[in-house]
């Protein structure tokens, strides 16, 4: 009689390491302490603590250790405190890609694809007659010279104007992204963690970008009171601060900043969990945090006005649901003649990310 004999599932036989294992939860609690080592290695203990992580045979020191001698860790000689390096900042990336969008598969390094075709770079599958016009580097022979011969014959080659077939290419965009993100008080509101899931969010375009799409180029634009640039390398100590939500001051630096770029292709991404409440008007701040101010709402709609002008789309991505929060990205999105989704956070990354693909096999005029 065939039946099933089970054994104890031993992690070590299937090629996972106990410092591989280990450094996917510090790489996680990295995130969450917005890159600090120290609190993470705390976490850490109170995890052993609980759920026996290391034993005898390895053990939280060895670990402290290995990460050092690998390039994760660093331990500053005089005050003998630890910080993450680059290596463990592009770990970090690596695995929110991951997370968030899957393990992609090895493509080209190269630009998007659109569906228009032309005299570009990729060879197409599809053939049409040729066409006055046309570049002689674009005639199939293959398929020509079989035209001629079925047309005229195989004895008495001939080849005619119409026997000529052309191999389309398509044409391959480059694109300019902004992504905006909220760091207003309100994303750690209420209980909810909302700034760690747009970080990864954030960590994952970027590494996309950087390892599929080379020669498009991503800016990080954070806005709280005021809007300012971050760097790749910076968001993982990305924090929420006691900011109001200046979603204008963000607005105008996106535009700053795409405005300096060559490519035809642009488009902001804003990831927000609430209403703008905050324009600064000289050196003061207008504020009011209680219901849609018209005086903001009007200078966002007008900016969103403007992009559109500039042929620049905004998408939304809103981590709230409050009806009438709702109606006004709605309207947002109407003047900007953009794009609008209302994400759960387990869902943000996955909208973007499907966003961003699809939105790049396409010209956007």
């Amino acid at each position: 009689m065939k039946g099933f004999r089970f054994t104890k599932f031993d992690i070590h036989a299937q090629g996972k390491s106990k410092f591989d294992q280990l450094l996917e939860l510090f790489i996680q609690l990295l995130t969450y302490t917005s890159g600090d080592a120290a609190e993470a290695m705390q976490w850490m203990n109170e995890l052993d603590k609980k759920y026996q992580l290391t034993d005898e045979a390895y053990g939280m020191g060895d670990f402290i250790e290995e990460l050092k001698e690998k390039g994760y860790l660093k331990e500053e000689t005089l005050s003998g405190e630890f910080e993450i390096t680059s290596k463990s900042e592009q770990t970090i990336r690596k695995r929110s890609l991951e997370e968030i969008f899957g393990k992609l598969k090895k493509t080209s390094r190269g630009n998007h694809r659109t569906a228009k075709p032309g005299q570009g770079d990729e060879i197409n599958p599809d053939t049409r007659p040729f066409q006055f016009g046309d570049m002689l580097e674009q005639i199939d022979f293959t398929e020509s010279i079989r035209n001629a011969q079925i047309n005229h014959g195989i004895h008495d080659f001939d080849m005619q104007e119409n026997d000529l077939h052309i191999r389309e290419t398509d044409f391959m965009t480059q694109s300019s992204t902004v992504l905006m993100i909220d760091i207003s008080h309100s994303m750690i509101l209420y209980g909810e963690d909302r700034i760690t899931p747009a970080k990864k969010v954030a960590m994952a375009l970027s590494e996309l970008i950087q390892t599929r799409y080379p020669k498009d180029t991503l800016d990080i634009v954070v806005f709280g009171n005021d809007a300012w640039p971050i760097e790749v390398k910076d968001l993982p100590y990305l924090k929420v601060g006691p900011y109001h939500t200046n979603t204008i001051a963000g607005l105008e630096l996106a535009m700053n900043i795409l405005r300096r770029r060559k490519n035809a292709n642009k488009q902001i991404f804003m990831i927000t969990d609430g209403k703008p409440t905050c324009l600064k008007i000289g050196k003061k701040y207008y504020k009011n945090s209680f219901g849609l101010d018209r005086k903001v709402v009007n200078r966002c709609l007008n900016l969103a006005a403007q992009c559109k002008k500039l042929k620049i789309p905004i998408t939304t991505f809103m981590i709230a649901s409050d009806p009438y929060l709702q109606k006004f990205v709605q309207e947002f999105t109407e003047m900007n003649k953009g794009k609008a989704f209302f994400a759960s956070l387990d869902k943000l990354g996955a909208f973007i990310f499907r966003d961003f693909e699809s939105g790049k096999r396409k010209t956007l005029y």
